[in-house]
């Protein structure tokens, strides 16, 4: 039993005795990490399991860029249940239900299921509209709930029904999101988002608005680029099988084989990576695709969302152990094409 916890305390202390030394030299490790080098590259390759606010970033960089085609690889995901609201704007929900309901006017009771990403004072406001009538206004909490409302008329008359997310922040303890599941209307009627709202960030009606005609994180993606003006017949998302293990090595052997049945000539490849997972994102592109000189990496600025000091070292000691476990998996593919 001593020496039991004898062991136990030793490698407490090395993993102290590590952060430690990770803590010294972590502005060069986060730099090394973060890694930012472009190519002359005719296709760009976009993480697909990046936000919509970090889309944002490269934004100029796709307009500005001649790409004959843009890639999104990512997993298939079983977080999309709900809609993500990153900023404030409307989510517009269309019932579509006109001949499936009533024509008289009623009593009914209307409830949209919610949660904010936060508790406490970081909860999400929204305000609730029917057609073009603010109706309610609420608070949404941590877990997931339902907000009711009564209204009185014809559902027959429901052109619309908005979510307008107004509290959106973002400071040492986090950023503020609004999650949105559904509508409920009479206990009977259920609208999810999916396939049956559009998200604004701008002006109702404006160019900034994504349709939620989507099944994964890379499909979300590409809604986003066409909201910059991208010929969509330019933008492929590929969705892999879920794994849990080498997601980075999965996505990137997805963009391989479909560049492969495609037939696309590759001049270069610029891959786009947000912060420390840039440096292991460009090791396995150049990896897998056995090239050195015409695959660059983007990285983007990531925002430490409450992350501690101490946090942050383990986040960039796990990533540099993740690092250092790519160079040995990889090896197989130095000598394959």
């Amino acid at each position: 039993m001593k020496r039991k916890v004898l062991k136990i305390t030793l490698i407490l202390i090395l993993l102290i005795g590590l952060l430690g030394l990770f803590e010294a030299f972590k502005p060069g490790l986060s730099d090394f990490l973060s890694e930012s080098h472009k190519v002359d590259g005719n296709i760009l390759v976009i993480d697909g399991w990046l936000r919509i606010t970090e889309v944002e970033m490269i934004r100029e960089e796709i307009r500005n860029q001649k790409h004959d085609l843009i890639i999104i690889p990512g997993m298939q995901s079983s977080d999309l249940e709900f809609c993500i609201v990153p900023m404030n704007g409307f989510l517009i929900f269309y019932p579509r239900f006109h001949t499936l309901v009533n024509e008289a006017d009623d009593n009914h009771i209307i409830e949209i299921t919610t949660r904010s990403k936060m508790g406490g004072i970081y909860r999400c406001h929204f305000n609730f509209y029917v057609n073009d009538s603010l109706v309610a206004d609420f608070v949404s909490n941590e877990h997931p709930g339902r907000s009711s409302l009564k209204w009185h008329g014809s559902l027959r008359n429901i052109d619309s029904l908005t979510v307008q997310f107004t509290n959106d922040m973002f400071d040492e303890n986090g950023d503020r999101d609004l999650y949105v599941k559904e509508i409920i209307i009479d206990d009977t009627l259920i609208i999810s988002y999916q396939y049956n709202s559009v998200i604004d960030f701008g002006l109702i009606g404006g160019s900034d608005r994504i349709f939620n005609d989507y099944d994964s994180h890379p499909q979300i993606i590409r809604n986003k680029l066409f909201t910059f003006g991208v010929d969509s017949s330019k933008v492929r998302a590929i969705t892999v099988k879920k794994t849990s293990f080498n997601r980075t090595l999965a996505s990137a052997l997805a963009v391989r084989n479909w560049i492969k049945s495609s037939g696309k000539s590759v001049k270069g490849i610029n891959v786009v990576s947000m912060g420390i997972h840039s440096r292991r994102t460009l090791l396995t592109y150049k990896r897998v695709f056995n090239k050195t000189d015409n695959i660059g990496i983007i990285s983007l600025p990531e925002r430490d969302e409450g992350v501690s000091g101490k946090n942050s070292v383990f986040r960039i000691f796990v990533e540099m152990a993740d690092y250092l476990y790519y160079n040995i998996i990889l090896i197989p593919y130095m000598w394959s094409s």
